[in-house]
């Protein structure tokens, strides 16, 4: 029995042990079972934070290329740039030199103008007178076949007309003599001193009839013993008689000029004889030969008359007008005709040339 008791005794101390045991092996259990769900939460969020981190890594990466494009960019730019302004200095430069130089070559000019002899103009004919100097503004001598059409009637000796009837019936040595007749021929001679090398001219002379300055036809304008003899033979005409520029005209334009130029003092006095036929001539008592002056108003019909008959069509004409004293509208019609033809009209003051 009391065996027994101790067996029963031993059972019970074993089944505690057991119980203990397996109390401890379920509390293993729990303990292991509860770190393993809390490792799973951790893994998720250690996955999520590296995902997260991989995300954050891409995106900076992303930016980072981005800047380095910019980088680059700018870079090339920045280049581009500093070899434009390289360029640009090197021009600049170039062109501070080139003006240093062009100014130098200026002070040179200068330098040279100051002190080289005053420029005289290589003329056919010499002129005592002087050269360049004594020009006439806007008056240029011009043309391959140049007419010098000369006023040689006897208004051409002065400018007053007390003083040209004075010299009307004086003796002809008085009448070469006068101021406005002395002018007229230099006025010539400083035409044909300044007409080109290359140009052919020719001088017609004109008051009731025409007879060449000269050599008859053209003359080559480089031959200076030629145009010399233009001038004596001039020198030789007597002004006198009435103012025919009909004649005058039909003379030149038989020889087919390129530029015509008139010296004259004032509008026709006498045409054609068949103008006394004409209407517009009915009441100009001297183209009808009733009478020995012509009035202002015939004049100006007798001049635009010329023109239309006998002006040389085609050419340029200049006229030298030299004041008259009675003769207000000679001016204008004479400006009328030359601006017509792409001429002038020039007046010059009594001290020219």
């Amino acid at each position: 029995m009391r065996r027994r008791r101790k067996s029963e005794g031993f059972n019970l101390a074993f089944l505690d042990i057991m119980s203990c045991g397996l109390g401890a092996v379920v509390l293993v259990f729990m303990l292991v079972k509860h770190n393993v769900d809390s490792a799973v939460v951790e893994t998720d969020r250690l996955w999520e934070d590296l995902q997260h981190l991989e995300n954050k890594e891409q995106v900076l990466q992303q930016t980072l290329d981005t800047l380095r494009d910019v980088s680059k960019s700018e870079a090339d730019k920045i280049a581009t740039l500093k070899a434009r302004v390289a360029q640009l200095e090197q021009a600049l430069t170039q062109t501070r030199s080139s003006l240093v130089k062009k100014k130098d070559r200026l002070a040179a000019l200068k330098s040279d103008i100051r002190d080289a002899p005053m420029a005289q103009k290589d003329d056919v004919i010499e002129d005592d007178r002087g050269g360049e100097e004594n020009y006439l503004m806007g008056l240029r001598v011009e043309g391959r076949r140049i007419a010098m059409l000369v006023d040689a009637s006897a208004s051409m000796t002065d400018e007053r007309l007390i003083d040209i009837i004075r010299r009307k019936n004086g003796q002809s040595s008085e009448k070469k003599r006068g101021p406005k007749w002395v002018r007229t021929k230099k006025i010539v001679r400083w035409l044909l001193a300044r007409a080109p090398k290359t140009s052919q001219v020719t001088v017609v002379a004109f008051n009731e009839t025409t007879q060449p300055v000269g050599k008859s036809g053209w003359m080559n304008v480089r031959d200076p013993t030629i145009l010399s003899g233009v001038y004596q033979a001039l020198n030789h005409l007597v002004p006198q008689g009435a103012t025919n520029l009909q004649k005058g005209l039909q003379a030149v334009s038989k020889l087919r000029p390129t530029d015509l130029y008139v010296i004259t003092d004032g509008l026709p006095t006498v045409g054609e004889s068949r103008y006394a036929s004409l209407n517009p001539f009915a009441s100009c008592s001297s183209l009808l030969g009733r009478g020995k002056t012509i009035s202002g108003e015939c004049r100006i019909k007798l001049f635009r008359q010329t023109i239309r008959d006998s002006a040389p069509g085609g050419i340029k004409v200049n006229v030298v007008l030299l004041p008259m004293e009675g003769d207000p509208d000679a001016a204008n019609e004479y400006w009328g005709w030359a601006a017509v033809t792409g001429g002038l009209v020039i007046s010059p003051a009594v001290n020219w040339p």
